[in-house]
Protein backbone atom coordinates (compact mmCIF):
# COMPACT_ATOMS: atom_id res chain seq x y z
CA UNK A 1 0.00 0.00 0.00
CA UNK A 2 1.45 3.64 -1.23
CA UNK A 3 0.65 6.09 1.75
CA UNK A 4 1.21 10.14 1.72
CA UNK A 5 2.05 11.26 5.23
CA UNK A 6 1.63 14.98 4.88
CA UNK A 7 2.49 16.89 8.05
CA UNK A 8 5.96 14.79 9.18
CA UNK A 9 7.85 17.46 11.16
CA UNK A 10 5.15 17.58 13.40
CA UNK A 11 4.58 15.72 16.63
CA UNK A 12 1.76 13.83 15.65
CA UNK A 13 3.60 13.51 12.47
CA UNK A 14 6.56 12.31 13.46
CA UNK A 15 5.34 9.15 15.26
CA UNK A 16 3.27 8.56 12.24
CA UNK A 17 6.15 7.78 10.63
CA UNK A 18 6.73 4.84 12.52
CA UNK A 19 3.28 3.90 13.09
CA UNK A 20 2.40 3.84 9.34
CA UNK A 21 5.61 1.93 7.92
CA UNK A 22 3.70 -1.18 8.74
CA UNK A 23 0.69 -0.68 7.09
CA UNK A 24 2.75 0.02 3.48
CA UNK A 25 5.45 2.34 1.35
CA UNK A 26 5.32 5.79 3.41
CA UNK A 27 6.17 8.70 1.13
CA UNK A 28 6.34 11.00 3.99
CA UNK A 29 6.48 15.22 3.42
CA UNK A 30 6.74 18.36 5.43
CA UNK A 31 6.13 22.15 4.24
CA UNK A 32 10.02 21.82 3.23
CA UNK A 33 10.16 19.35 1.18
CA UNK A 34 11.44 19.95 -2.03
CA UNK A 35 11.01 16.56 -4.15
CA UNK A 36 6.89 16.42 -3.83
CA UNK A 37 4.87 19.44 -2.17
CA UNK A 38 3.94 19.56 1.62
CA UNK A 39 3.14 22.88 1.95
CA UNK A 40 -0.38 22.80 2.72
CA UNK A 41 -0.17 26.01 1.68
CA UNK A 42 -0.03 25.56 -1.53
CA UNK A 43 -3.48 24.29 -3.04
CA UNK A 44 -1.85 23.74 -6.65
CA UNK A 45 1.30 22.03 -5.52
CA UNK A 46 -0.66 19.21 -3.28
CA UNK A 47 -2.58 18.60 -6.24
CA UNK A 48 0.41 17.69 -8.02
CA UNK A 49 1.84 15.99 -5.83
CA UNK A 50 -1.49 13.66 -5.24
CA UNK A 51 -1.48 13.20 -8.57
CA UNK A 52 2.18 11.67 -9.45
CA UNK A 53 1.90 9.93 -6.02
CA UNK A 54 -1.41 7.99 -6.32
CA UNK A 55 -1.58 6.89 -3.00
CA UNK A 56 -3.66 4.10 -1.77
CA UNK A 57 -4.16 6.31 1.60
CA UNK A 58 -3.63 9.84 2.84
CA UNK A 59 -2.63 10.77 6.17
CA UNK A 60 -2.69 14.81 6.96
CA UNK A 61 -1.04 15.66 10.50
CA UNK A 62 -0.23 19.40 9.26
CA UNK A 63 -2.41 22.07 10.17
CA UNK A 64 -1.77 25.89 10.75
CA UNK A 65 -2.15 25.57 14.71
CA UNK A 66 -0.72 29.09 16.17
CA UNK A 67 -4.31 29.23 17.86
CA UNK A 68 -3.36 32.89 19.29
CA UNK A 69 -1.90 34.07 15.47
CA UNK A 70 -4.84 32.92 13.95
CA UNK A 71 -6.83 35.71 15.20
CA UNK A 72 -4.75 38.01 13.17
CA UNK A 73 -3.56 35.67 10.34
CA UNK A 74 -7.08 34.58 8.85
CA UNK A 75 -6.58 34.20 5.63
CA UNK A 76 -3.47 31.72 6.32
CA UNK A 77 -5.54 29.67 9.12
CA UNK A 78 -8.12 29.59 6.58
CA UNK A 79 -5.80 27.62 3.57
CA UNK A 80 -3.81 25.04 6.22
CA UNK A 81 -6.89 24.14 7.83
CA UNK A 82 -10.12 24.42 5.86
CA UNK A 83 -9.22 24.82 1.80
CA UNK A 84 -6.17 21.97 1.74
CA UNK A 85 -8.19 19.32 3.64
CA UNK A 86 -10.98 19.91 1.16
CA UNK A 87 -8.53 19.65 -2.24
CA UNK A 88 -7.24 16.76 -0.37
CA UNK A 89 -9.88 15.14 0.04
CA UNK A 90 -11.39 15.73 -3.34
CA UNK A 91 -8.37 14.53 -4.77
CA UNK A 92 -8.67 11.65 -2.62
CA UNK A 93 -12.46 10.86 -3.10
CA UNK A 94 -11.05 10.45 -6.99
CA UNK A 95 -8.27 7.88 -6.32
CA UNK A 96 -10.86 6.05 -4.17
CA UNK A 97 -8.61 6.17 -1.27
CA UNK A 98 -8.89 6.97 2.26
CA UNK A 99 -7.77 9.99 3.99
CA UNK A 100 -6.91 10.71 7.81
CA UNK A 101 -7.44 13.76 8.91
CA UNK A 102 -6.76 15.18 12.48
CA UNK A 103 -9.26 17.70 14.05
CA UNK A 104 -9.86 19.28 17.60
CA UNK A 105 -12.40 19.81 20.85
CA UNK A 106 -11.95 23.67 19.94
CA UNK A 107 -14.64 22.80 17.07
CA UNK A 108 -17.06 23.24 20.16
CA UNK A 109 -17.63 26.33 22.42
CA UNK A 110 -16.37 24.68 25.79
CA UNK A 111 -19.30 25.18 27.80
CA UNK A 112 -20.28 22.74 30.90
CA UNK A 113 -18.86 19.52 32.23
CA UNK A 114 -20.05 16.48 29.68
CA UNK A 115 -17.77 15.04 27.65
CA UNK A 116 -18.34 15.90 23.81
CA UNK A 117 -19.47 13.28 21.86
CA UNK A 118 -18.91 13.29 18.00
CA UNK A 119 -23.16 14.15 17.50
CA UNK A 120 -22.94 17.33 19.57
CA UNK A 121 -23.45 21.04 18.22
CA UNK A 122 -20.74 22.48 17.26
CA UNK A 123 -19.86 26.12 17.93
CA UNK A 124 -16.21 26.95 17.99
CA UNK A 125 -14.55 30.43 19.73
CA UNK A 126 -11.88 31.41 17.67
CA UNK A 127 -10.52 31.31 14.08
CA UNK A 128 -8.40 28.65 15.00
CA UNK A 129 -11.63 26.30 16.24
CA UNK A 130 -14.02 27.89 12.91
CA UNK A 131 -11.41 26.49 10.62
CA UNK A 132 -10.35 23.17 11.70
CA UNK A 133 -14.51 22.80 11.72
CA UNK A 134 -14.63 23.79 8.12
CA UNK A 135 -12.04 21.84 7.29
CA UNK A 136 -13.93 18.78 8.85
CA UNK A 137 -16.76 19.71 6.84
CA UNK A 138 -15.01 19.99 3.37
CA UNK A 139 -13.47 16.30 3.86
CA UNK A 140 -16.62 15.43 4.55
CA UNK A 141 -18.51 17.38 1.39
CA UNK A 142 -16.00 15.48 -0.70
CA UNK A 143 -17.46 12.39 -0.45
CA UNK A 144 -14.69 9.96 0.28
CA UNK A 145 -13.69 7.47 2.58
CA UNK A 146 -12.20 9.67 6.01
CA UNK A 147 -11.38 9.01 9.31
CA UNK A 148 -11.62 12.38 10.95
CA UNK A 149 -10.12 11.95 14.61
CA UNK A 150 -10.55 14.91 17.03
CA UNK A 151 -7.86 15.52 20.20
CA UNK A 152 -6.58 17.93 22.79
CA UNK A 153 -4.28 18.78 24.67
CA UNK A 154 -1.42 16.89 22.36
CA UNK A 155 2.14 16.47 23.72
CA UNK A 156 5.33 14.91 22.57
CA UNK A 157 8.62 14.35 24.00
CA UNK A 158 10.29 15.67 21.04
CA UNK A 159 10.15 19.48 20.92
CA UNK A 160 8.53 21.88 23.15
CA UNK A 161 5.45 21.31 25.26
CA UNK A 162 3.64 22.53 29.02
CA UNK A 163 5.52 20.29 30.76
CA UNK A 164 8.80 20.80 29.40
CA UNK A 165 7.87 24.60 30.37
CA UNK A 166 6.60 23.88 33.72
CA UNK A 167 9.66 22.07 34.41
CA UNK A 168 12.26 24.79 33.35
CA UNK A 169 9.98 27.41 35.36
CA UNK A 170 9.91 25.35 38.16
CA UNK A 171 13.86 25.80 38.27
CA UNK A 172 13.71 29.02 37.96
CA UNK A 173 11.13 30.53 39.95
CA UNK A 174 9.68 30.06 43.52
CA UNK A 175 5.84 30.54 42.22
CA UNK A 176 4.29 29.65 39.50
CA UNK A 177 0.82 30.39 38.77
CA UNK A 178 -1.31 27.96 36.00
CA UNK A 179 -4.62 28.33 35.07
CA UNK A 180 -7.40 26.09 36.96
CA UNK A 181 -10.65 26.36 35.21
CA UNK A 182 -9.75 24.34 31.95
CA UNK A 183 -10.28 20.75 31.37
CA UNK A 184 -9.21 17.98 29.15
CA UNK A 185 -7.07 15.52 29.08
CA UNK A 186 -3.38 15.43 27.92
CA UNK A 187 -2.95 13.18 24.76
CA UNK A 188 0.61 11.89 23.61
CA UNK A 189 1.38 12.22 20.03
CA UNK A 190 2.71 8.47 20.05
CA UNK A 191 -0.54 7.13 20.95
CA UNK A 192 -2.11 9.19 18.82
CA UNK A 193 -0.12 7.70 16.20
CA UNK A 194 -0.65 4.67 17.33
CA UNK A 195 -4.45 4.56 17.52
CA UNK A 196 -3.83 5.96 14.16
CA UNK A 197 -2.33 2.83 12.13
CA UNK A 198 -4.92 0.42 13.87
CA UNK A 199 -7.86 2.09 12.93
CA UNK A 200 -7.20 2.35 9.37
CA UNK A 201 -6.36 -1.35 9.39
CA UNK A 202 -9.28 -2.16 10.77
CA UNK A 203 -11.10 0.43 8.62
CA UNK A 204 -9.20 -0.63 5.76
CA UNK A 205 -11.28 -4.29 6.00
CA UNK A 206 -14.32 -2.99 7.31
CA UNK A 207 -15.91 -0.58 4.52
CA UNK A 208 -18.69 1.02 7.05
CA UNK A 209 -16.19 2.39 9.37
CA UNK A 210 -15.99 6.28 8.41
CA UNK A 211 -16.42 9.60 9.79
CA UNK A 212 -15.70 11.42 13.29
CA UNK A 213 -14.09 10.16 15.91
CA UNK A 214 -13.06 11.41 19.23
CA UNK A 215 -9.27 10.47 20.32
CA UNK A 216 -8.11 11.35 23.70
CA UNK A 217 -6.24 9.43 26.32
CA UNK A 218 -8.27 8.38 29.62
CA UNK A 219 -9.31 10.77 32.46
CA UNK A 220 -9.52 14.43 33.01
CA UNK A 221 -7.10 17.30 34.37
CA UNK A 222 -6.56 20.81 34.61
CA UNK A 223 -3.83 22.70 33.75
CA UNK A 224 -2.69 23.45 36.78
CA UNK A 225 -3.19 19.66 38.27
CA UNK A 226 -1.15 18.62 35.04
CA UNK A 227 1.68 21.20 35.97
CA UNK A 228 1.84 19.59 39.79
CA UNK A 229 1.55 16.03 38.22
CA UNK A 230 4.29 17.11 36.32
CA UNK A 231 6.64 19.07 39.09
CA UNK A 232 5.56 16.05 41.50
CA UNK A 233 6.89 13.13 39.23
CA UNK A 234 9.83 15.17 38.45
CA UNK A 235 10.76 15.72 42.02
CA UNK A 236 9.93 12.11 43.06
CA UNK A 237 12.51 11.11 40.09
CA UNK A 238 15.35 13.62 40.87
CA UNK A 239 16.64 15.13 43.71
CA UNK A 240 14.45 17.78 44.55
CA UNK A 241 17.38 20.19 45.14
CA UNK A 242 17.29 21.00 41.32
CA UNK A 243 14.05 22.90 41.31
CA UNK A 244 13.69 26.13 43.26
CA UNK A 245 9.89 26.31 43.29
CA UNK A 246 8.00 26.50 46.23
CA UNK A 247 4.45 27.19 45.03
CA UNK A 248 2.48 26.52 42.34
CA UNK A 249 -0.71 28.50 42.49
CA UNK A 250 -4.25 28.19 40.55
CA UNK A 251 -5.42 31.08 38.56
CA UNK A 252 -8.80 31.97 36.81
CA UNK A 253 -8.32 32.07 32.79
CA UNK A 254 -9.89 35.66 33.21
CA UNK A 255 -6.53 36.40 34.67
CA UNK A 256 -4.20 34.98 31.97
CA UNK A 257 -6.25 36.80 28.95
CA UNK A 258 -5.42 36.09 25.30
CA UNK A 259 -5.97 36.70 22.09
CA UNK A 260 -7.91 33.44 21.25
CA UNK A 261 -10.35 32.10 23.68
CA UNK A 262 -9.80 29.09 24.86
CA UNK A 263 -12.58 26.08 25.61
CA UNK A 264 -13.30 25.41 29.31
CA UNK A 265 -14.55 21.92 28.72
CA UNK A 266 -11.81 19.79 26.30
CA UNK A 267 -12.96 16.72 27.71
CA UNK A 268 -13.76 14.02 24.86
CA UNK A 269 -16.18 11.45 25.26
CA UNK A 270 -13.97 8.51 23.38
CA UNK A 271 -16.74 5.67 23.67
CA UNK A 272 -17.59 5.56 19.91
CA UNK A 273 -14.10 4.73 19.09
CA UNK A 274 -13.73 2.21 21.45
CA UNK A 275 -16.51 0.73 20.80
CA UNK A 276 -15.62 0.72 17.05
CA UNK A 277 -12.51 -0.25 17.11
CA UNK A 278 -12.01 -2.22 20.28
CA UNK A 279 -9.38 -0.10 21.83
CA UNK A 280 -8.28 0.47 25.26
CA UNK A 281 -7.39 3.96 25.64
CA UNK A 282 -4.55 4.47 29.09
CA UNK A 283 -5.11 7.04 31.47
CA UNK A 284 -3.31 10.20 30.85
CA UNK A 285 -1.04 9.98 33.97
CA UNK A 286 0.79 6.88 31.83
CA UNK A 287 1.72 8.44 28.86
CA UNK A 288 2.60 11.51 30.60
CA UNK A 289 4.84 9.71 32.80
CA UNK A 290 6.15 7.58 30.05
CA UNK A 291 7.34 11.68 28.64
CA UNK A 292 8.37 12.42 31.43
CA UNK A 293 11.19 9.28 32.15
CA UNK A 294 12.43 10.35 28.53
CA UNK A 295 12.75 13.91 28.81
CA UNK A 296 14.30 13.77 32.19
CA UNK A 297 16.89 11.50 31.51
CA UNK A 298 18.50 14.29 28.64
CA UNK A 299 20.77 16.13 30.27
CA UNK A 300 19.33 19.50 31.97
Amino acid sequence: MRILLLGKSGQVGWELQRSLAVLGDVTALSRASTEYCGDLSNLSGLVATVRALRPDLIVNAAAYTAVDKAESDVQQAQLINADAPGVLAEEAARLGAPLVHYSTDYVFNGSGATPWRETDETGPLSVYGRTKLEGEQRIQQAGGRHLIFRTSWVYAARGGNFAKTMLRLARERERLTVIDDQFGAPTGADLLADVTAQAISQALKRAEINGVFHLAASGETNWHAYAKYVIDYAKSARNALDFAVKEVAAIPSSAFPLPAPRPFNSRLDTTKLRTTFGLNLPQWQQGVARMLDEILGEPS
